[in-house]
């Protein structure tokens, strides 16, 4: 099982991500996205499978620097600005495989550890 977390250190929830499969001496792989934004390609795979809306936190203090409070763009530009501005994401993303998980989702990483 080889897991992929996208995040930033200082986040709550990716640092529960990190020690959640850690904890279960499973394999991770972290992108930290003060050091590196996410490619388009990785963010497409998460929209695809629960929607762009699930991926910008409109409550993250960048989106609300950034003035994006009444900002109506389609899916195409915001993942162009969330790509930009990775701050602007919900944390943690994570992929196991094929299957996906934004923000603290404890209870779908322990179907995925089931498996």
């Amino acid at each position: 099982m080889d897991v992929q977390i996208f995040g930033a250190k200082n986040d709550a929830d990716t640092r529960k991500a990190l020690r959640f499969f850690r904890e279960r001496r499973i394999q991770v792989h972290f992108v930290d996205f003060k050091k590196k934004s996410p490619s388009r390609g990785e963010l497409e795979r998460f929209a695809r499978k629960l929607g762009v809306e699930a991926l910008v936190d409109r409550s993250s203090k960048r989106f609300a620097a950034l003035g994006l409070q009444a900002a109506y763009y389609g899916e195409e530009r915001w993942l162009e600005v969330l790509s930009d501005e990775p701050l602007c994401l919900r944390m943690p993303l994570v992929r196991c495989g094929k299957q996906v998980s934004i923000g603290h989702a404890e209870d779908t990483w322990k179907e995925w550890v089931a498996r």
